[in-house]
C-alpha cells in the first residue's frame, strides 16, 4: 500500500491519472481489493503539494521538519526568546533548502512567484502544525500557516518580553535611556504588538486567494465538459442530418 502511493504521488500531475489506473488495476490483479479501491480514491494534488510531496518522498526533509518542530515547541515552552529568534531564522533556511531541493527534484527551472509562495506556506504549515507534518507525501494542495498552531507569532513575540523587574535606586553612575532610545523602544512595541492581528489577516488573504483558485479551477473544469458536449451534440445532430438524408436518398 505504501509503496503504491508513494510512487502514485511521486507522479507528476499531469500522469497523475493514468498511473492512478496503472496502479489501481495491479492491485486489483493481486487481490487486494481494498488497496485498489484507496489508490483509485486517491486526489489528484496540485503543482505545489506535489513538489512537496516530492521533498518528502525523496529526501530527509520529513525528519528535518519534525526535528525543527520539536526543538520549536520546546523553545516555546520554556518562553526562551533567544532560542525562538535563532530556530525562527533556522526554519527561514530550511524551508528555503528544501523549496529549492523541490523545484530540483520536479524539473521546474522557474517557478512563478505563487507557485512558490504556495510551497513555502505548506512547508512552514508543516512545521506548525502535525496534521500537515503527518500528511506530508499525501498532500493534495497547498496548505497554509496561520502563524499559530502549537506555537506561532503571537507566542514568539509574547516570549521575547519579559516582565518588568521591580524598580531599582537609581545610581549616579548609570543613566537610563535617552529620549531616542525610548521612542524606538515605544515603536518596537507597538510593531510587535500588530504581528499578530496582520499575520492572521495575511493568513485568511491567502485562503480567499486559495479558495479563488479552486473555483476558477472548478469553472474552468466544467466549461470543459461543457465544450465536450456541445461538440458532442453538434456532431450528433451532423450524424443524424446525414442519416435523414440518406434515408430521403433512398426512396
Amino acid at each position: 500500500m505504501s509503496d503504491a502511493l508513494d510512487a502514485l504521488y511521486s507522479a507528476r500531475p499531469q500522469d497523475f491519472t493514468a498511473r492512478r489506473t496503472e496502479l489501481a488495476a495491479a492491485a486489483k490483479r493481486a487481490g487486494d481489493a481494498a488497496t485498489a479501491k484507496q489508490i483509485g480514491a486517491s486526489r489528484k494534488p496540485t503543482v505545489a503539494a506535489w513538489v512537496v510531496n516530492l521533498v518528502a518522498l525523496k529526501g530527509t526533509a520529513r525528519a528535518q521538519l519534525t526535528d525543527l518542530r520539536s526543538r520549536l515547541r520546546d523553545a516555546h515552552a520554556a518562553m526562551d526568546g533567544e532560542a525562538i529568534r535563532r530556530l525562527t531564522t533556522e526554519q527561514r533556511r530550511l524551508v528555503d533548502e528544501l523549496t529549492r531541493a523541490g523545484f530540483v527534484a520536479a524539473g521546474i527551472t522557474d517557478p512563478s512567484a505563487a507557485l512558490r509562495d504556495d510551497v513555502v506556506s505548506t512547508l512552514q504549515a508543516a512545521v506548525a502544525d502535525p496534521e500537515v507534518l503527518d500528511r506530508l507525501g499525501r498532500l493534495t494542495r497547498a496548505e497554509q500557516w496561520s502563524g499559530f498552531g502549537d506555537f506561532g507569532v503571537a507566542t514568539a513575540v509574547t516570549a521575547t518580553r519579559k516582565p518588568s523587574a521591580p524598580a531599582e535606586p537609581a545610581q549616579p553612575a548609570r543613566r537610563g535611556p535617552s529620549p531616542a532610545v525610548k521612542a524606538a523602544l515605544a515603536r518596537q512595541a507597538d510593531a510587535d504588538a500588530a504581528l499578530p492581528e496582520l499575520q492572521s489577516d495575511l493568513a485568511a488573504a491567502r485562503l480567499r486567494v486559495e479558495d479563488a483558485r479552486r473555483r476558477l479551477a472548478d469553472a474552468e473544469q466544467a466549461l470543459r465538459v461543457t465544450e465536450e458536449d456541445y461538440a458532442a451534440g453538434k456532431e450528433a445532430s451532423r450524424a443524424a442530418a446525414a442519416a435523414v438524408k440518406a434515408a430521403r436518398s433512398g426512396r
